[in-house]
């Protein structure tokens, strides 16, 4: 091809860039929560000792430490035989005390009935009378015998007292255990749900306190504050918990103060003892603003700006400031304000004063929720 010295010309001086397309949104104030990333530890909710209540040989364990064991299953047998035997005495005593009872009984009958044809005298009658509560009262009293030998009976069979991870067997068979001894048997932890024990200073949370009172802040509603637990890879766990209460009181060695959440836990992942981080949401900026982490760039000297779309379609770099992240956002605190349009796509095409084509974008969750929709 040979080129004119007009079209040469053209060649030098080139042609004006058309201007870029950009991706826009428009910002509005919106609530933002206000969360917290404190140290805390997972405990169980229940933790009970396995004891024997009788004093006997352990003849057999029935559990498998580590496992799940349920209310009321047998973990362990004492040997049963004085029991049995103890048993068997107090049914015969009752028997006993029955068959005088019914002699008692019929005395009386007799008495009663020579009373009323003025044959017997009072003091005879009144004799039977006692001799029948008499028998009455042994009776009832063997009665509470048999129930104890049978109630003893049967707590020759150690049982669960909660749903729980039993760990390992303290003792093992042959070993000789007390009812009135310290030492238990084997531990109990019930793990569905957990508890999350963690701790925030006192400083912290008063600050938070009074820009609630100041109007700055407002409280979530209770039951509806979000407590996330994260992990040490950064994992987020999958479920949700709830806040349960914070100690009215300061631990003076800290000067920290104690808050509980319940997490529930039905896949087992969350064991007592374990560290964890947990994000509490502890109060609600009710007009905040927010802008996609992929806006923000950085000046020279590694100050946060954004590109602001003016109303010539220009892009003008305006310097912000900004908190925390919140997902895959920035809260900003100051350098912008409701109503503005701020570039969130294509900023590394452009520079600052340069004409741009607008055009709005949605964040990848939105644009999956709008799919979803349709």
């Amino acid at each position: 091809m040979i080129l004119t010295p007009l079209t040469h010309l053209h060649a030098q001086e080139g042609v004006a860039a058309p201007p870029a397309a950009v991706g826009v949104i428009a910002l509005k104030t919106h609530p933002i929560p206000f969360m917290s990333e404190l140290p805390g530890r997972i405990a169980a909710t229940r933790v009970s000792e396995v004891r024997a209540r009788v004093s006997g040989i352990l003849q057999e364990r029935i559990f498998q430490q580590g496992s799940v064991v349920k209310q009321g299953e047998v973990l362990y047998r004492i040997d049963p035989r004085l029991f049995k035997v103890r048993v068997q005495s107090a049914e015969a005593s009752l028997q006993k005390a029955k068959a005088v009872q019914v002699n008692a009984q019929q005395q009386f009958d007799r008495q009663k009935t020579l009373r009323e044809r003025s044959v017997s005298t009072g003091v005879d009658f009144d004799a039977a009378a006692a001799n029948l509560a008499q028998a009455n009262a042994e009776v009832a009293l063997q009665q509470a015998a048999l129930d104890e030998a049978k109630i003893n009976l049967d707590y020759t069979e150690v049982r669960a007292p909660i749903t729980g991870i039993i760990g390992a067997a303290l003792v093992t068979e042959g070993a000789l255990v007390t009812a009135e001894g310290t030492s238990s048997l084997a531990l109990i932890q019930q793990v569905n749900p957990v508890y999350v024990d963690f701790t925030q200073s006192v400083q912290d949370l008063l600050a938070l306190k009074r820009a609630v009172a100041e109007g700055k802040l407002s409280s979530p509603s209770p039951g509806a504050a979000r407590v996330e637990l994260v992990f040490d890879g950064g994992e987020t766990y999958s479920q949700a918990g709830k806040l349960l209460f914070s100690n009215a009181s300061v631990d003076p060695n800290t000067g920290q103060v104690m808050l509980r959440a319940e997490f529930p836990n039905d896949r087992g992942e969350l064991l007592p003892g374990m560290y964890v981080r947990v994000r509490v949401e502890q109060a609600i900026q009710q007009s905040g603003l927010t802008v996609p982490q992929r806006a923000v760039t950085r000046d020279a000297d590694g100050k946060p700006q954004v590109y602001v779309l003016a109303k010539d379609n220009t892009a003008q770099t305006r310097q912000v400031a900004l908190g925390a992240a919140i997902d895959a956002e920035w809260i900003v605190l100051s350098g912008l304000q409701a109503g503005e349009t701020i570039i969130v796509d294509g900023a590394q095409k452009i520079q600052p004063g340069a004409k741009v084509v607008p055009e709005v974008w949605s964040s990848p969750k939105q644009s999956a929720a709008d799919d979803k929709a349709k």
